[in-house]
């Protein structure tokens, strides 16, 4: 068996690990390796519609927040590509999904700490300290931190589970069903968040002869929380209030922001009304509908063959069946499963047996854990807040960790980014929570 000694090790190369190997570049006294399964970078494939916009701004690209000088930004990119005059003129502080993507695999290419095609099989906690990471191939990479970026995975509701397939598909599987389902007489689509919204308008734009149903249990088809004000909590000093909260008050008040980071886009909601209008010109019903507060309960089919879904409204109390050839699924994703067997053991856990997770992003680990560090990435929604999974926190949670890794201040994280206040004026505030002094760092001797 092959065995490597490292200071770090990235578990997963999603935007956010990929954001921290970039940020790590060319910080010499750490030895930094990233591993992932897939044969290249990859963003989201399945949602990789040509219309599909960014939803945060250009600048939350994966280093620029951090290090703006840094020759992986988005606009490096861009001027390596010969294409910085181009989108100079074309004047958008939002760009296509499709263009992070190439941005992100640009980015990826060029990182030689980056290994795809290297999936990892096990974390565990090395006897003389550090972690053993062990690769499918064999391979076994020591490091004395470990960095976990490992995403996550749809949601499937249990009725659909035996019927997944061909024409029943989660949103994150959607790029390869959408030429069955603008085939399709009948389309379906259940959920109300943006990627739902998104294969919802692709349908209405591209199969105007199909019939289009949407459904979600939520309280309507709302729009995602897009004002100045309220994308302050989208901030450094938003992520150290809520992390300073008692963890009773941080559920509590968690429960109340979905629409600060679920929703539909105003953009996409406009889309899909116009579209509607349009083909109401003239006294004409478009031949589609929505409906909120209906719960699917049952998933089957029909004697003909169709897929019959069992819908509650859960306003009115009462189950009614609604037929269709595909139903695309937008219910979501939960955290993927972390490969640390021995998490359970080596963590300190919550009142509800969750990871508790410190102002620096560090797994906070039971005495005589040893030396050693476990990060993780987005995988602190319960204790950082909203920010969690939003690119535009990226690059300073990744700031964080590699003034941690590092034992000083690599990057400036600074106390002050927005005009708001979170916690009582003249309070203690929330810069000394930020973790950004890197105390307490891994390094090497």
């Amino acid at each position: 068996m092959t065995r490597f000694e490292h200071d770090v090790v990235g578990v997963g190369i999603g935007p956010f690990n990929l954001g921290l190997a970039a940020l790590l570049d060319g910080v010499d006294e750490l030895d930094a390796r990233f591993f992932d399964g897939k044969p290249q970078f990859a963003w989201h494939p399945g949602l990789m519609l040509d219309e599909a916009e960014v939803q945060v701004p250009f600048l939350a690209d994966l280093v620029t927040l951090a290090d703006p000088t840094s020759p992986y930004s988005f606009l490096a990119y861009l001027h390596a590509r010969g294409r910085l005059y181009r989108f100079y003129f074309h004047e958008q502080l939002h760009v296509l999904r499709r263009e992070f993507d190439a941005y992100y695999r640009w980015v990826s290419q060029r990182l030689a700490s980056c290994s795809f095609g290297a999936r990892v099989t096990e974390v565990a906690a090395a006897p003389a300290g550090g972690w053993s990471v062990r690769l499918e191939d064999g391979a076994e990479h020591r490091a004395r931190a470990v960095v976990l970026g490992v995403g996550g995975v749809p949601v499937v509701p249990d009725c659909a589970r035996p019927l997944c397939g061909d024409d029943v598909v989660h949103t994150a599987d959607y790029a390869g069903a959408r030429e069955r389902a603008l085939r399709a007489a009948r389309v379906t689509v259940l959920g109300s968040g943006q990627s739902a919204a998104e294969v919802v308008a692709d349908v209405l734009d591209h199969a105007p002869a199909a019939r289009l149903d949407w459904f979600t249990r939520s309280a309507g088809f709302l729009p995602m929380e897009y004002s100045k004000l309220g994308l302050e909590h989208f901030s450094p000093e938003y992520v150290a209030h809520f992390h300073g909260l008692p963890e009773e008050r941080r559920d509590a008040l968690r429960a109340g922001q979905d629409l600060l980071y679920k929703g539909i886009a105003a953009e996409t909601s406009a889309r899909i009304f116009d579209a509607l209008y349009r083909r109401s010109i003239d006294g004409a019903e478009p031949n589609a509908g929505y409906a909120a507060r209906c719960e699917l309960r049952e998933l089957g089919r029909s004697a003909g063959g169709a897929l019959r879904l069992v819908l509650h409204h859960l306003d009115e109390d009462v189950s009614f069946t609604h037929e269709t050839d595909v139903l695309v699924l937008g219910t979501g994703y939960r955290d993927a499963p972390l490969p640390v067997p021995a998490l359970a053991e080596l963590a300190v856990l919550d009142a509800h047996g969750r990871p508790v997770i410190e102002a620096d992003f560090r797994v906070r680990l039971r005495d005589g854990a040893g030396e050693r560090a476990l990060f993780v990435q987005n995988a602190e929604l319960h204790s950082h807040g909203v920010g969690a999974p939003d690119l535009g926190l990226g690059a300073h949670r990744n700031a964080v960790i590699v003034n941690a890794l590092c034992g000083r201040e690599v990057y400036a994280v600074r106390e002050r980014n927005v005009f708001q206040t979170f916690g009582a004026p003249g309070g203690a505030g929330a810069a000394a929570r930020t973790g950004g002094s890197g105390a307490g760092g891994i390094h090497a001797a």
